[in-house]
C-alpha cells in the first residue's frame, strides 16, 4: 500500500477511543508505521484523536466547505498544527461540484483559504473533484467523466502545486456485476485522467488492465462514454455487455476451444477451471500416452494443481474454486488407481502434515479446507478427523513421520486442549512446527497460552488462505530467521500480556452489585404457554430465515449477502458458490438431509443477584439455579455493571426465562461423509455449511415463536431480525454475555436430560452434531448484549 486508510465511523464504537488505541498499536509495527496513514472520518473528534497520536506525516480524509468558510478554516488550521496534509472534497454550502466550473471554483476558493490563511504548502493539499457515475441512462450524467478530466488541468492551473485524487470505482457503478466492462472503463478513464494530471486514486489495482491490450471494440465504446462523444454510447455499451453475458451463457465444455488442445493441457485446464465432465477420459488418454498411472498423477495432474496453488497464493483463485479443483483431481486419480499396481512415487512431497480437531470438539470445516489447500500445494495430508485424543495425535505424528502438526478447534475449551497438546509434544521431545487454527484461536492466545509449553515453533494460522504462506516461511530458506523472529514477537506479547494482566482492576462483587443495572419498572409478560415442549416447523419455513453471509465467510469470501455478488474481487466466486449452495439446499430439503428439531422451554423464574432461579426442572416444579456472571472490570463513575440475571424480575413478579436447543440433525454430517467418501470434498464441506446455516435459521425461527408465546406482535423483515431489532436478547453460552460453557449443562438439564432432540454435549461441552444451537431467551424490553471480560473473587 502507498497509504493506509483508517476509519472507525460505526455507531456502536467509541470512535475517538478506538482510533487512538489502533493508531498507537500500528505505531509499533514497522511494516505499517513506514507507510503514511490516512486518518479517515466524518466525525471531527475522531480525526483529531487519530492525529494527536499518529507518528510521522498523516493525511486527513477529509474536509470541505459544505459548513462554510469559518469552520473550514478552523479545522484546516488544526490539521496544519498537528502536521498533516489534507484531502479536500469539492463540496461547498450549495452541495457537490458536478461540472468543470463548479469543481474549479470550489477548489480555487479552498486553495486560497488553505494557502493564505491556514498557511498550507500546496504540496500538502489534495483535491478530490468528485468522480461520478457515467452511463447510467440519465442524460445529465453523461458529461461527468469528461467534466472530471477537464477539471484536472484547470485546477492545476488555478491551484499550482496541489495533487488531484478521486474514487475511480464510482465511475462504473451502473455496470456493477459486469467486471470486464468496469475494468475497461477504469483503464480508459485512468489512462486519460493521468495524462491530464491526476496524481492519485482509490482503485482496485487488480482490476486495471493494460490500455494498449484492451479489446479494440470495448476500448472504443468505453472512450465514447467517458468522453460522451456518442449520444448512443450507453446503449451500445449495454448491448456489448449483453453479448458478454451471452458468451458466458453459451460457453459449454464441448464448444470450448480448450478441448482441441493436447491432453496434458486439457487436464491442466480442467483442474484450474474445476471442470469434471471430461477429466476421467482425459486421464485415461494420458495413461495410454505415458504408459504408467503414476506418471500421469505426478506429471500433468500435479503440474495442474501447482498452477491452482500458485493462483490461489496470488489471490487469483478463491477457496470454493480450489476445493472444486481438488474434486477434479480426486476424480482423475480415482480412475487411475486400478492401474497403479505396485508403482512407487518418484516425486517428493513438500512434507507430511498431520491434522486433527482436538478432543471434545466436533467442528472441522476450516480444517478440511486447509487440508485441501495443502494437498493442492504438494503436501501429504493425514487428517485424523474430529475429537482426537492427545495419545492418538502423538502416535500419528510418529508413525507418519510428520513434518508439521496442525490443531483445530472452534470452542473455547479447545484452547485448553491445544495447550495440553503442546505440553505433550514437549514431553515427547518433538521439534516439528505446531500450527494452531480455528475460530476461537488468536495470535495473542497462541503466544501466551500455547507457545510457552513447547520449545518448537508454534505458529498461529489466521485463516485457510494464509496456511501456505505460514508453511513456506517455517521451512523455507529463511526458516530459522523467520522462526527466531516469530518466537521473539511471542515473548514480547507474553511480557505485554503479563503486564496488562497485572494492571487489570476489578471491583469487589459487592460494589458491582451496588452499581448493577436496574431496569425500568416493568410488568412481566404472561406467556400463553409454559413448560418444556418440542416444535416441528416445516423445512421450507425455516429455510426462509437463513442468513447467507456466514456461508461466504466460511469459504474466505469477505462480504455481506447479497452485496458480495457485486464485489469486484469476490463477486464471481460468490455467485457460483451461492448457486451451488441453492442447488444442494433444494436437494437437502427434498431428500430429508436436513432436520428441524426444536426443544423450547418457557419457564417460571426470578432473578436473584447473579442467579436466575427456575421453578422447573425435568418436567417437575423444582428449583434450579442458573449461575450467570456479573461484570467486575472497573468502569467509569456512573457506568453500570451488567449481568443477564438483571433482565429477569425479582421473586414475586411471575417472570419467565426461555431456554432452547435446536439441531439440523445428524443427516448433514452423514451426507457430508458420503460426499467425502466419494471424493467430493467440495459438496462435503458445503453440506456441513448448510447444516450450520440451517441450525442458525432454526434458532431464529424458535426465538420468534418464543416471542409470540410471550405476547409479541412484532412483524420484522429478515434483515431486521438479523440486525436484532426485536425486543429481548438470545445469548448463548460461550459468548461474551455468558462466557461459561458449563451453562449448557443447565440448558440440557432443564430441557430433558443428557440427550436432547438428538443433540448431546461432548466432554468439552461442544454440541454434537455440529449443526446445533443452544441458548437462553430474555424478553425484558431493556435486555441488551454486553461483555463479561473476566471476574474477580
Amino acid at each position: 500500500a502507498n497509504l493506509i486508510d483508517i476509519n472507525f465511523d460505526e455507531g456502536l464504537l467509541d470512535g475517538p477511543g478506538s482510533m487512538t488505541h489502533f493508531v498507537n498499536l500500528v505505531a509499533s509495527e514497522p511494516d505499517i508505521a513506514r507507510v503514511p496513514l490516512v486518518i479517515d472520518s466524518s466525525d471531527w473528534n475522531i480525526l483529531i484523536a487519530g492525529l494527536k497520536c499518529a507518528q510521522g506525516k498523516c493525511l486527513v480524509n477529509s474536509i470541505s466547505l459544505k459548513d462554510g468558510e469559518q469552520l473550514f478554516l478552523e479545522r484546516a488550521q488544526e490539521i496544519r498544527r498537528l502536521g498533516a496534509a489534507v484531502i479536500v472534497m469539492a463540496f461547498d454550502e450549495k452541495g457537490q461540484a458536478v461540472d468543470v466550473a463548479d469543481k474549479v471554483r470550489i477548489c480555487s476558493r479552498a486553495y486560497k483559504i488553505l494557502t493564505e490563511q491556514a498557511h498550507f504548502p500546496p504540496s500538502d493539499i489534495i483535491f478530490d473533484p468528485n468522480i461520478l457515475a457515467i452511463a447510467t441512462g440519465i442524460a445529465e450524467h453523461n458529461e461527468y467523466g469528461i467534466h472530471f478530466i477537464n477539471a484536472i488541468s484547470e485546477i492545476n492551473r488555478a491551484c499550482p502545486g496541489v495533487r488531484i485524487s478521486g474514487g475511480v470505482s464510482n465511475l462504473s457503478f451502473s455496470f456493477r456485476g459486469q467486471n470486464r466492462i468496469r475494468e475497461a472503463m477504469h483503464t480508459v478513464f485512468l489512462y486519460h485522467a493521468i495524462k491530464a494530471g491526476m496524481d492519485m486514486g482509490i482503485v482496485n489495482a487488480g482490476m486495471i488492465q493494460n490500455y494498449d491490450q484492451l479489446d479494440t471494440k470495448l476500448k472504443a465504446l468505453c472512450e465514447d462514454v467517458v468522453f460522451n462523444r456518442d449520444p448512443d454510447g450507453t446503449d451500445k455499451l449495454l448491448e456489448y455487455a449483453k453479448t458478454l453475458k451471452k458468451e458466458v451463457a453459451e460457453l459449454g465444455p464441448a464448444k470450448d476451444t480448450w478441448r482441441q488442445k493436447p491432453v496434458n493441457e486439457r487436464l491442466s485446464h480442467a483442474l484450474v477451471q474445476g471442470i469434471e465432465e471430461f477429466v476421467e477420459a482425459d486421464a485415461l488418454e494420458a495413461l495410454s500416452n505415458l504408459k504408467a498411472a503414476l506418471l500421469v498423477i505426478e506429471g500433468p495432474l500435479m503440474d495442474g494443481m501447482k498452477i491452482v496453488g500458485d493462483l490461489f497464493g496470488e489471490g487469483k483463485m478463491f477457496l470454493p474454486q480450489v476445493v472444486k479443483s481438488a474434486r477434479v483431481m480426486k476424480k482423475a486419480v480415482g480412475v487411475l488407481e486400478p492401474h497403479m499396481k505396485s508403482q512407487t512415487s518418484t516425486r517428493d512431497h513438500r512434507g507430511t502434515v498431520v491434522m486433527a480437531t482436538v478432543k471434545g470438539d466436533v467442528h472441522d470445516i476450516g480444517k478440511n479446507i486447509v487440508g485441501i489447500i495443502l494437498g493442492c500445494n504438494g503436501y501429504r495430508v493425514v487428517d485424523l478427523g474430529v475429537m482426537v485424543s492427545p495419545e492418538a495425535i502423538i502416535k500419528s505424528v510418529a508413525t507418519e513421520k510428520a513434518d508439521y502438526l496442525g490443531l483445530s478447534g472452534l470452542i473455547t475449551p479447545s484452547l485448553e486442549e491445544m495447550a495440553y497438546m503442546a505440553k505433550q509434544m514437549e514431553k515427547h521431545e518433538l521439534k516439528l512446527p505446531l500450527l494452531i487454527g480455528g475460530a476461537t484461536t488468536s495470535q495473542l492466545h497462541t503466544a501466551v497460552k500455547i507457545a510457552p509449553y513447547y520449545s518448537g515453533p508454534v505458529a498461529h494460522v489466521v485463516d485457510a488462505s494464509l496456511v501456505i504462506q505460514n508453511m513456506n516461511s517455517l521451512k523455507g530458506e529463511n526458516g530459522p530467521a523467520y522462526i527466531a523472529k516469530m518466537q521473539k514477537t511471542q515473548r514480547e506479547m507474553q511480557e505485554a500480556f503479563a503486564k496488562r494482566n497485572t494492571e487489570k482492576d476489578y471491583v469487589p462483587l459487592a460494589e458491582a452489585r451496588t452499581n448493577r443495572f436496574i431496569p425500568a419498572e416493568f410488568k412481566p409478560a404472561k406467556p400463553t404457554r409454559t413448560g418444556v415442549f418440542s416444535l416441528k416447523p416445516s423445512l421450507k419455513e425455516v429455510a426462509e430465515f437463513i442468513d447467507w453471509s456466514p456461508l461466504f465467510w466460511s469459504w474466505d469470501l469477505k462480504g455481506k449477502f447479497p452485496a458480495i455478488f457485486d464485489h469486484p474481487k469476490y463477486g464471481e466466486a460468490a455467485r457460483k458458490l451461492f448457486a451451488d449452495a441453492q442447488k444442494l439446499m433444494e436437494q437437502s430439503l427434498n431428500n430429508g438431509w436436513l432436520e428441524a428439531n426444536v426443544r423450547l422451554g418457557i419457564l417460571p423464574a426470578f432473578g436473584q443477584n447473579e442467579d436466575v432461579v427456575v421453578h422447573y426442572q425435568n418436567g417437575k416444579a423444582s428449583q434450579h439455579r442458573i449461575r450467570f456472571s456479573r461484570q467486575q472490570r472497573r468502569k467509569n463513575s456512573g457506568e453500570k455493571y451488567y449481568c443477564l440475571a438483571d433482565f429477569i424480575a425479582p421473586e414475586g413478579l411471575n417472570d419467565h426465562i426461555g431456554t432452547f436447543v435446536v439441531s439440523s440433525g445428524a443427516a448433514p454430517a452423514k451426507k457430508a461423509d458420503e460426499y467425502q467418501n466419494a471424493g467430493d470434498d467440495y459438496n462435503s464441506i458445503l453440506m456441513k455449511c448448510l447444516g450450520d446455516r440451517f441450525a442458525e435459521a432454526l434458532a431464529e425461527w424458535t426465538h420468534i415463536e418464543f416471542r409470540k408465546y410471550m405476547g409479541s406482535t412484532e412483524n420484522f423483515s429478515l434483515d431486521d431480525l438479523l440486525e436484532e431489532e426485536y425486543q429481548g436478547v438470545r445469548p448463548a453460552p460461550g459468548y461474551p454475555a455468558c462466557p461459561d460453557h458449563k451453562l449448557k449443562e443447565d440448558i440440557w438439564q432443564l430441557l430433558g436430560g443428557p440427550d436432547v432432540i438428538g443433540a448431546r454435549l461432548t466432554e468439552s461441552l461442544a454440541m454434537d452434531p455440529p449443526g446445533s444451537v443452544a441458548g437462553f431467551m430474555f424478553y425484558h424490553p431493556d435486555a441488551r448484549y454486553f461483555q463479561v471480560q473476566g471476574i474477580g473473587q
